[in-house]
């Protein structure tokens, strides 16, 4: 368990790879998912990639992202079959060899024994360097690499597995907060200016206006961030005021 009482935020990535979620039958489960683990840490997501099974596409975004400073999930392809290339793109993508992990291939047969022979060994054929990410499920072990947490695909597995990084890892942070207010009557490009102001006034906290075009149209103002929101949504609503634009009070906050 990480010994911190409170960390400092941080802003993860996350990619999901297969083609059966691109176009074959199935949904993916793990974008709104890994955003519950990481936002109920005091953490965010960053960004969140869709990927094929396509050496040349894992390879070429792997390496991007890599460069990047935020830690990533990534979830698929590390199974032992012909259409699972996240192993070796990993390697590539970090200019290390593909080797023989010894105490991965010690976990997987201990876990399958003879059977583990000659092609579900093939699992603990990971980059050079990576450390083991415990599976609770069945024991075959994902790995980190390059600040990159590489996951199994399957969402019973690569969740507890996800837990286990962010817990031992990360810690909890101070939780993201949302405030906004209802403003009718207008469009968002009377907003454009006031919204201006408020972005330069608070550099440290995201503004956003939020349209719903149903048979209530409305627009949701307000601000996201950490702490007290109170001093920005006090200013937000002096704007408004000087701008002759009505919203509705109170203004809603919430722990996202």
């Amino acid at each position: 368990m990480h010994d911190d009482p409170e960390c400092s935020p941080v802003s993860f990535g996350l990619i999901v790879i297969g083609d059966e979620v691109l176009n074959g039958g199935r949904t993916d489960l793990h974008l709104t998912t890994f955003k519950r683990l990481i936002g109920e840490r005091g953490h965010d997501l960053a960004w969140h990639w869709m990927l094929p099974d396509d050496p040349d596409v894992l390879t070429a975004h792997l390496r991007f992202s890599m460069g990047r400073p935020e830690p990533v999930f990534v979830c698929g392809g590390i199974g032992a079959t012909p259409d699972d290339h996240t192993r070796a793109c990993a390697a590539a993508a970090a200019h290390v060899a593909l080797v023989r992990h010894p105490e991965a291939a010690q976990l997987i047969a201990d876990r399958f024994g003879a059977e583990a022979y000659p092609h579900r060994i093939l699992m603990a054929d990971l980059p050079e360097g990576a450390d083991l990410i415990p599976n609770p499920v069945n024991r075959v072990p994902g790995f980190a690499l390059a600040r990159h947490c590489f996951l199994p695909g399957f969402p019973k597995m690569a969740w507890p597995m996800a837990e286990w990084v962010l817990e031992q890892r990360f810690g909890h942070g101070e939780r993201l907060h949302e405030a906004a207010v209802e403003v009718r009557g207008v469009s968002e490009s009377q907003l454009i200016l006031p919204m201006r102001r408020l972005g330069e006034d608070f550099p440290d906290l995201k503004l956003f206006s939020l349209p719903h075009m149903d048979e209530d149209p409305h627009i949701l103002l307000g601000f996201r961030g950490r702490g007290d929101l109170t001093e920005a949504m006090n200013a937000l609503c002096r704007e408004l005021d000087r701008e002759g634009i009505g919203y509705a009070e109170p203004a809603l906050e919430r722990p996202r």
